[in-house]
């Protein structure tokens, strides 16, 4: 189900716990398993939790109240735009309208071509960098004006073949 790259990685993240409680790891080892796969269905999830010997509901419990987590399909870049206060004093909401007109979505959804989905997230810890977005839940872009989103959206556009 799992890459043996993707299982090395969450071994890596296993050996981190006292032996027997590689439940602890479920964390990482969705992650790892969402870079993979992009999400987390039904069976990545119950893949994850016979690899750490806990029950799926407990994994599903996690999957499901971190945001962090997708577990429906999302576009190749997903797009979450902080829309907390301070993202918001410095300009999100005028960010939010021009990708949500550049890209034809609404928060939530994915474009036709299932190249980007668009997401509104809480605080990201940066507030002294915005208005920002996350991409992929791994790159912070701050700062965000309109030329700046046309530009990591041009950006991205030309890496969908990666």
């Amino acid at each position: 189900m799992l890459s043996r790259e993707a299982l090395t990685q969450i071994d890596r993240e296993i050996v981190k716990y006292p032996p027997g409680r590689a439940q602890s790891a479920v964390m990482s080892a969705l992650r790892i398993a969402q870079a993979e796969k992009g999400w987390l269905s039904g069976d990545v999830m119950r893949f994850v939790a016979d690899y750490l010997a806990m029950p799926v509901v407990s994994v599903y419990e996690v999957a499901t109240f971190y945001n962090m987590y997708e577990t429906d399909p999302v576009g190749r870049f997903k797009i979450t735009l902080c829309t907390n206060i301070s993202c918001m004093l410095m300009g999100a909401p005028e960010i939010a309208a021009h990708l949500k007109a550049r890209l034809d979505v609404d928060f939530g959804e994915t474009t036709l071509d299932n190249l980007f989905t668009l997401k509104e997230g809480e605080c990201m810890g940066a507030c002294g960098d915005a208005p920002l977005c996350l991409v992929n839940n791994h790159r912070m872009e701050g700062g965000l004006t309109v030329e700046k989103v046309d530009a990591l959206l041009d950006e991205l556009k030309n890496r969908k073949g990666d």
